[in-house]
């Protein structure tokens, strides 16, 4: 026999969470995110947070860390953003901002900064998420390639923005997949870290900039796929309060 659903029950958690999204703005308002300034597009960050009302900062100097809830490290050329960082004192101080349990984003090349082993070639990192990264996996090309991937934090496909990407080869016990593409795992999760093969930024499409300042407010946590939507239960989380009729109608379909 199909499970009974109240529509009452639905219709008063989707007024819950309609309320909750009203306090969701004011706390990204009141947020502060930092963005690796150094090389890059770590201008395309700014806009995609900006659209999305974030307050943000260009951080070049360890001080304009100051009252900073969370870093993003985008994408670049590695090599050229880790030799800064260590003349600026850059490395100390994300590392600081991470024991801290700050939260911290990383695109591409600032996937490569977060990864504890890097190959081909060989370059120091700053060695906090548990995965070991190939450089220029793809040859030294310069031409990108878009692709549309299942993700676990949205029922639709993302468009995803791959330019000279990084292949994550390993990922520890702790860290949890959000994505993959051609089989590597391109969107993880390690604690309070957020890591990205492809640009986000590069598209029109917040989604993971949403998850993330959602998780570094600490809305949203690790957790196990929920069985339902098929999408990690953090991910429920995001997209089900932005589209909370067709959520109800998902779960209707799933239980009939």
């Amino acid at each position: 026999m199909a499970s009974v659903i109240s529509f009452t029950e639905f219709n008063t958690e989707s007024a819950e969470k309609s309320h909750r999204g009203h306090r969701e703005i004011h706390e990204k308002e009141r947020m502060k995110v930092g963005i690796l300034a150094v090389q890059g597009d770590f201008e395309a960050h700014g806009a995609t947070l900006s659209r999305m009302g974030v307050d943000h900062v260009f951080v070049r100097t360890p001080s304009d860390m100051d009252g900073v809830d969370a870093m993003i490290l985008p994408g670049g050329e590695s090599t050229t953003q880790w030799k800064f960082l260590v003349e600026e004192g850059l490395d100390k101080a994300l590392l600081a901002h991470a024991a801290r349990g700050g939260a911290t984003f990383g695109t591409c090349a600032g996937a490569i900064l977060l990864a504890r082993e890097v190959s081909k070639p060989e370059q120091p990192s700053l060695g906090l998420a548990d995965i070991s990264v190939i450089r220029n996996a793809y040859g030294r090309q310069l031409a990108s390639e878009v692709r549309h991937e299942a993700t676990k934090l949205s029922p639709a496909l993302m468009e995803m923005v791959f330019i000279r990407a990084p292949i994550i080869n390993r990922t520890g016990p702790s860290v949890k997949i959000l994505a993959r593409s051609q089989g590597n795992p391109v969107l993880m999760r390690q604690a309070q870290m957020l890591i990205a093969t492809f640009h986000p930024e590069l598209t029109s499409d917040t989604t993971v900039h949403n998850y993330f300042v959602r998780m570094a407010g600490g809305e949203i946590s690790v957790s196990e796929e929920d069985p339902v939507l098929g999408l990690a239960s953090s991910g429920k989380e995001l997209w089900s309060s932005e589209h909370g009729d067709e959520y109800i109608q998902r779960l209707r379909e799933k239980t009939e």
